[in-house]
């Protein structure tokens, strides 16, 4: 029998965040009425991620452990679990320990209600440097413009969603940022709720400037083609 919810976790070189993290996703997942089943996707880390994972799972049935060769990127780790995924009900989170698998709970039951078919956190308030809020802030006024997706944080993984929206996707090298994007082109219902956002306890944010805007600018525009070109069809 298939689980009724599937949780995808992407990690790359996350070393000394993993036990912490899926301590707390125990917890959280042993409330929940159904079975569940964890894909960790391990992105090609170098570090010792891959260790921690493997011990962290021990006897843990419910959880698979994906591991990249090399590292494709979080999109790719993303797409790979959404691919593997068995769930009628489909849970994101980011690997670096900064979303709070308790507010899971809490986005759940807006899809399992029928309120929306998607719910994405808000990362209230945000813990990451002054500068990159302003440039995710910027990239968010300008997504939202371009895309009209009418999400105020696109950058929040802590998402929960039905299993359809993935029929609705399309390839993308920032998949993470626009999925919401391509749920809403595609007409499904998409509401968002503030979560928590923890400081970075260890390790090191993966985004600079290029990741954070040159590659999301290019990608917003050539979304936008080919999403409108989509609802000309008849």
């Amino acid at each position: 029998m298939n689980p009724r919810y599937s949780l995808i976790i992407p990690f790359f070189n996350e070393a000394g965040n993993v036990q912490p993290l899926l301590a707390a996703v125990f917890r959280t997942l042993a409330s929940f009425e159904g079975t569940t089943e964890i894909l960790l996707i391990d992105d090609g880390s170098t570090d010792t991620t891959a260790l921690e994972l493997a011990q962290a799972t021990l006897d843990r049935t419910e959880c698979r452990v994906i591991g990249f060769t090399q590292n494709q990127g979080q999109a790719a780790a993303l797409l790979e679990g959404l691919r593997q995924a068995q769930g009628d009900f489909i849970l994101t989170l980011d690997g670096d320990g900064q979303n709070d698998p308790e507010d899971l709970a809490r986005l759940l039951p807006v899809i399992t209600s029928g309120q929306a078919d998607l719910v994405c956190g808000i990362r209230t308030p945000r813990h990451d440097s002054g500068l990159r809020r302003i440039m995710s802030r910027i990239a968010n006024a300008v997504r939202s413009r371009i895309l009209r997706d009418g999400l105020q944080d696109a950058g929040c993984q802590l998402r929960v969603f039905r299993r359809e929206i993935i029929s609705a996707l399309q390839p993308s090298p920032l998949l993470q940022a626009f999925l919401p994007a391509m749920a809403v082109a595609a007409g499904f219902r998409i509401t968002e709720m503030p979560v928590r956002h923890h400081p970075r306890e260890r390790g090191e944010s993966k985004y600079g400037l290029r990741t954070l805007w040159w590659q999301p600018m290019m990608e917003m525009l050539r979304l936008r083609r080919l999403l409108r070109s989509q609802k000309k069809r008849p």
